[in-house]
């Protein structure tokens, strides 16, 4: 095996990386990819629109895809088959996001690994495979700490006019004024979780106010509390994160780290750095 089509994608966007011995890499960038939120041929002419592969300059011998919504065998089985069928190639390897965040940020060690992106997940990595990993509930019912959980937050409190005047006209620079327009994109438009995501930016701009530090740290808490919590290995290995949002408000993860006495370790903005490193290292 000498060169893979490595892959790692979320929910908001996917992060494509040709990987070849003897040679630097070469980045793609795409749209995100679910399969529980995009149909096969919605993925496929994705593929066929965004991603700039020229099978006459590019050439892989194998693709490892990592995915949000590919943690089960059935979604493994129908992005192998897309993949496939797009790229002509045959040796395909498709898993969850969850198992990339783990070799990213792990490696070999030990630990409990978390994303905090436009979703959400977490995980115990005994160095070699995860050991054990709860349920996802998604973005309607679960997601706790994500973009979309903390935007969600963010727009309740518009909506309900709980934010002061100052946060109400921050909110309506960023977004407007007619919630009659902001709902019916939210019910009515494809991704209502990366548009309910796309709210954190107010958070982000107004780091200090003491209604956003409480948004922030009230979600983040929920995290702590449904997921990082209830695993006995929390105690006892690093905590290791990855995603926009963790690495937006790491400060507060150092935190909450230290209130309840647990380990921070690394906190990434994207695993694909620490991928190409593990995949390489198989080259």
């Amino acid at each position: 095996m000498s060169s893979i089509l490595l892959a790692e994608s979320g929910s908001t966007k996917t992060d494509w990386c040709l990987l070849a011995k003897g040679k630097k890499p070469v980045h793609f960038k795409t749209a995100g990819i679910n399969p529980h939120l995009q149909r096969a041929d919605d993925i496929t002419a994705l593929l066929q629109n965004e991603l700039q592969w020229n099978p006459k300059k590019h050439h892989a011998d194998k693709i490892v895809y990592y995915g949000a919504g590919a943690g089960n065998e059935q979604k493994q089985k129908e992005l192998a088959g897309i993949l496939k069928k797009h790229f002509g190639i045959k040796t395909i390897e498709v898993q969850g996001d969850m198992l990339a965040a783990a070799r990213a940020l792990c490696g070999e060690k030990k630990g409990i690994v978390s994303i905090l992106g436009t979703g959400s997940n977490c995980c115990y990595y005994n160095g070699k495979r995860i050991a054990e990993q709860k349920p996802s509930l998604g973005y309607i019912a679960g997601d706790e700490g994500s973009g979309n959980y903390l935007g969600k937050r963010v727009l309740q409190y518009y909506a309900y006019k709980t934010f002061d005047t100052e946060l109400q006209m921050a909110f309506e620079q960023l977004y407007g004024s007619d919630l009659y327009a902001i709902i019916t994109r939210l019910y009515s438009e494809p991704f209502p979780n990366r548009y309910l995501a796309s709210f954190v930016q107010l958070l982000a701009q107004n780091r200090g106010h003491y209604m956003v530090e409480n948004i922030i740290e009230d979600c983040l808490n929920d995290f702590f509390h449904h997921h990082i919590l209830k695993y006995r290995q929390s105690w006892k290995l690093p905590l290791y994160f990855t995603g926009a949002v963790a690495y937006e408000f790491k400060d507060v993860i150092h935190a909450l780290c230290e209130q309840y006495e647990l380990e921070a370790g690394e906190i990434e903005k994207s695993p694909i750095e620490g991928l190409m490193q593990y995949h390489k290292a198989l080259l």
